[in-house]
């Protein structure tokens, strides 16, 4: 190998390990990789920078805004709350949301869809007595499922879609995927309703019946300074019987008393450990001379208002708070809201509050003003954000262009009347003039990090290319497979593409797979189509890590999963999207 592709070599593997161990954000590691290329002279700037000019990268960019018309209609809200049914059987409802799910997401960008439908799938859950750990992982297996049926399904398709026009001048169709992703489909569904509910964990315990079904918090709650509740007993002050929250335990300096009985005597000072479901804070917050310990000026001021929501919060991999504790990062501050209690993976997590280190997947119950939703619902800090209480609303005359738009768009890039990026152009801009999004909307949408991703990867992928460092890695997958045939070589990129996306993002992964199944391919004298399908169902199909993809971060701390669930559950559908692709893959495209 010549020195630039050794370099190029090296770049990539430190990038893949910085992306695997989770350092820095996906966007900073692949802009420094590229930027390395770059200044090594490895590309020159044309070269780095064509795919932020690449029509996959504005592609993703445009549907980004054809995405947030749909979530801000209220379309996928209504239909995730009329979905679920009336909860006769858990597998009925289980087949609802999935086949529901898998339809959007085929049209749609997969994280407003399950960042739509996860609130209401919990609620629903909730109220029928059902684990939600039942629920969550098939609801982000449904969104990949879709996804792999069109070209527009994710944004790894059109990334994929763009290098191949670039490298051999040819194209997916927009329903072309779906000749693989469709038989697959029905078979993970058929999984995930069989076998599904018994392989999926029941994170339920017995302190589930004192106070409903649910994910649990623990509040830490403390007496004011001349409260009411002083001096009297925990049944005279009405702390027994409160519905969804019991009282586990009063810190008293470094005293704890554990468990409370009824004939206990709140003293000045006290410091109350509550336990229950998110609803619990509104009844506790309702209760005179009870505030939380931390954030209290705030928690005042929001009360004086009248204007106080309590929201879940889900934590993203994006946020600027990672690593720092919820004061270092001044959470009140930023985003004018206070932390009532953390839910982590399945545990719920005590302590002080302003002392903890927030992770990805973290979710947090607020007590936030009412511009907490305006300004952060739809931001990349956080997967997720849902009000407690609130119904959501529906705009029909957003809900009709919307649909009009994204319908459009579908029957003219399907048709071949217009490209993919001419069509999701003409229903940007009908979605803006029309009024259905604001030109600040269309701004906001747009999601940076993952822009970012997608352009330095191509410009990465070029690399690979242009240095033989792909032609290399292709060499030594060809020797592993000699003289076992193209199905085998097939079977070989789909492994390579698919562990790739169990370390690192699906968009770096598909980058990086491509050059090296094209690559593949030319050595063995076959037709790379096959392989470039395979590549781009490999690299969605991320089923066994819940860092893999997006959506699978989005449900992991909402379901309280832990990794081992993901494995347990995903890896026979990874496997499943393995053997039926080496089957389907040359039935269809010939070698």
């Amino acid at each position: 190998m010549s020195a630039d592709a050794v370099l190029t070599l090296v770049v990539v593997a430190a990038m893949v390990v910085c992306l695997a161990l989770d350092l820095l954000p996906p966007d900073v590691v692949t802009f420094s990789a590229l930027g390395t290329l770059l200044l090594a002279g490895v590309l020159d700037p044309s070269e780095a920078l064509s795919g932020f000019s690449n029509s996959a990268m504005i592609t993703v960019a445009v549907l980004f805004i054809v995405a947030y018309a749909a979530q801000s209609a209220g379309v996928l809200e209504y239909v995730a709350a009329k979905v679920m049914g009336d909860g006769r059987g858990m597998r009925r409802a289980l087949a609802r949301m999935i086949l529901s799910v898998t339809s959007f997401s085929a049209f749609l960008n997969n994280t407003p869809i399950v960042a739509m439908f996860l609130p209401a799938v919990r609620d629903w859950t909730h109220r029928k007595g059902f684990p939600p750990s039942k629920f969550l992982i098939p609801l982000s297996y449904a969104s990949i499922l879709g996804g792999l049926c069109t070209l527009i399904g994710t944004s790894t398709n059109l990334l994929i879609n763009g290098m191949y026009q670039e490298a051999a001048g040819r194209s997916l169709s927009m329903f072309e995927l779906a000749w693989v992703g469709v038989p697959c489909a029905l078979l993970a569904i058929a999984y995930l309703l069989t076998l599904g509910p018994r392989l999926l964990p029941d994170r339920s315990d017995p302190e589930e019946s004192l106070f409903g079904p649910g994910r649990e918090y623990l509040f830490e709650m403390r007496l004011t300074p001349g409260s009411p509740l002083r001096g009297k007993t925990v049944e005279a002050a009405g702390l027994r019987r409160l519905g969804s929250v019991f009282l586990a335990e009063i810190l008293r300096g470094p005293v704890s008393i554990a468990p409370v009985k009824p004939t206990d005597v709140l003293e000045d000072g006290d410091r109350l450990i509550f336990a229950g479901a998110a609803e619990g804070a509104v009844i506790l917050h309702r209760i005179p001379g009870l505030v939380p310990s931390g954030g209290h000026d705030l928690y005042h001021e929001i009360r004086r208002r009248g204007e106080g929501k309590v929201l879940e919060a889900v934590v993203s991999r994006s946020s600027p708070l990672l690593g720092k504790t919820i004061k270092q990062g001044n959470f009140r501050g930023r985003y004018d809201a206070v932390v009532l209690a953390v839910h982590r993976h399945g545990e719920r997590v005590r302590g002080k509050l302003g002392a903890l280190k927030l992770r990805p997947g973290d979710t947090l119950l607020l007590l936030s003003g009412p511009d907490f939703l305006k300004r952060w619902g739809r931001s990349r800090e956080f997967y997720l954000v849902s009000t407690v209480s609130e119904m959501p609303r529906l705009d029909r005359r957003k809900t009709w262009l919307a649909a009009v738009a994204l319908g459009g768009m579908v029957l003219l890039s399907a048709s071949g009347i217009l490209s993919v990026l001419k069509a999701a152009v003409l229903a940007a801009v009908f979605l803006i003039v029309t009024r259905c999004v604001t030109a600040v909307e269309a701004r906001r949408s747009l999601e940076i990090n993952v822009l970012v991703v997608i352009a330095s990867s191509l410009g990465i992928g070029y690399a690979l290319e242009k240095t033989g460092a792909a032609a290399s890695i292709a060499s030594i997958v060809l020797q592993a497979v000699q003289g076992l045939g193209p199905r085998a070589l097939l079977a070989a990129v789909f492994v390579f593409a698919s562990g790739l996306t169990g370390f690192i993002t699906n968009n770096a992964a598909a980058a990086l797979a491509f050059p090296v199944a094209l690559s593949a391919a030319k050595g063995a004298g076959l037709d790379p189509h096959p392989f470039v399908i395979a590549v781009a169902v490999a690299a969605s199909a991320s089923f066994a890590s819940p860092v893999a993809y997006q959506t699978n971060m989005m449900v992991y701390g909402p379901g309280g999963y832990r990794f081992t669930d993901f494995v347990r559950v995903g890896l026979p559908l990874h496997l499943l999207y393995l053997v039926g692709s080496v089957l389907l893959i040359p039935m269809i495209w010939s070698f």
